[in-house]
């Protein structure tokens, strides 16, 4: 069973950009959306992604936090184009930016479209409890607000959170 243990932040400003090593294009979707997991028809997401010249299909548990389940397979691409047209809400365009800080590789996800100006960062982890040196670039901690969930920003896109969403 995979696990997946990360923490995500907001991300304040551009400083990270000189330090990035790779940038990736990712387009992704979601089969379900967050009624079903709210309502608790379902009890995972699952997300189709396009990433660079891969795709893979996606399954994610429901829980909020830092620890969840997750298992990603690999699908042809020409696949995942056809499962992005059956997907619901929007879909996630953005940029993710790989930069390397104290021993640890963050993830700077740069989004475009209609979330465009949110830029949030992630950091895997080993175990939940592992200490991280933040980079100065790294403000609030966001990974228990499920409004940053990628699911979430694709059935309310940042382009209509209202002033104290984003603040």
């Amino acid at each position: 069973m995979g696990i997946e243990i990360e923490r995500k932040f907001l991300v304040t400003c551009d400083g990270w950009r000189t330090a990035a090593h790779a940038v990736v294009p990712m387009a992704q979707g979601y089969i379900n959306d967050t009624a079903a997991l709210d309502s608790g028809a379902q009890k995972a997401s699952v997300r189709v992604r396009i990433q660079g010249e891969q795709a893979f299909l996606n399954f994610k548990s429901r829980q909020i936090g830092h620890t969840r389940q997750e298992f990603d397979y690999p699908i042809p691409v020409d696949d995942a184009r056809a499962l992005l047209a059956l997907c619901v809400g929007g879909l996630i365009d953005k940029r993710r930016h790989l930069v390397n800080h104290a021993g640890l590789v963050w993830e700077v996800d740069e989004f475009l479209g209609d979330n465009a100006g949110l830029v949030v960062a992630e950091v895997e982890l080993e175990h939940a409890d592992q200490a991280i040196d933040k980079p100065d670039w790294a403000g609030a901690e966001v990974t228990d607000q499920v409004r940053y969930y990628n699911l979430a920003l694709a059935a309310h896109p940042f382009a209509r959170w209202s002033a104290a969403e984003r603040g």
